[in-house]
């Protein structure tokens, strides 16, 4: 009993590390740690597989709370139990709050310095670049075909033109794809 709960304890401290490390190394938010979480737990640690972090990161997108610690919560959750989200969840988030805690004072301090500003020009184009891989490195994982092409087009169009909330567009995705699929489900048994 006593070598389980080592062995617990040791990856409850590697997922806090772990996730500590992406929370403070990844500027943007959370879809910028996609990518960073996906080589950490993927390919570095191996927690989990390549289908598994789109399916991860579906749900955590779709679920109420930032993407990032809802990505954490789930992995962590796979490898260690309900200790193992509190783990990873609480390494994702304790760099951020301490950093915007240092930040708040520094920039009530220096927000008219030029040379701030323009850090923060590079610092966005960063992100942007980090926003494309995970982009990029998701699209080429998904399924491809008219009926994904099909949710995708109508799921930007919905969010980013008309202003319908994501939750109600994912769900309308869901559905969609349910749909298409048991539809050829059907055709497949005739």
């Amino acid at each position: 009993m006593h070598a389980a709960d080592n062995s617990t304890g040791r990856k409850m401290k590697e997922l806090f590390l772990t996730f500590m490390k992406i929370g403070t190394f990844t500027f943007g938010g959370g879809y910028a740690m996609i990518p960073l979480i996906q080589r950490e737990t993927v390919e570095e640690k191996r927690w989990i597989g390549d289908e598994d972090i789109l399916e991860i990161i579906a749900i955590a997108e779709s679920t109420p709370g930032p993407i990032a610690i809802n990505a954490a919560t789930f992995i962590g959750y796979r490898v260690c139990g309900p200790a193992g989200a509190f783990a990873a969840t609480f390494g994702v988030v304790l760099p951020s709050f301490l950093i915007i805690l240092a930040l708040s004072r520094i920039l009530q301090m220096a927000q008219d310095v030029r040379v701030v500003q323009y850090a923060f020009t590079g610092i966005r184009a960063g992100v942007l670049a980090l926003l494309l891989k995970a982009l990029w490195s998701m699209y080429r994982q998904s399924r491809k075909g008219l009926p994904s092409y099909l949710i995708m087009a109508a799921a930007f169009i919905l969010t980013a033109c008309l202003h319908v909330p994501v939750l109600a567009v994912l769900a309308g995705c869901a559905l969609f794809g349910l749909a298409v699929s048991s539809a050829a489900a059907e055709r497949i048994q005739r």
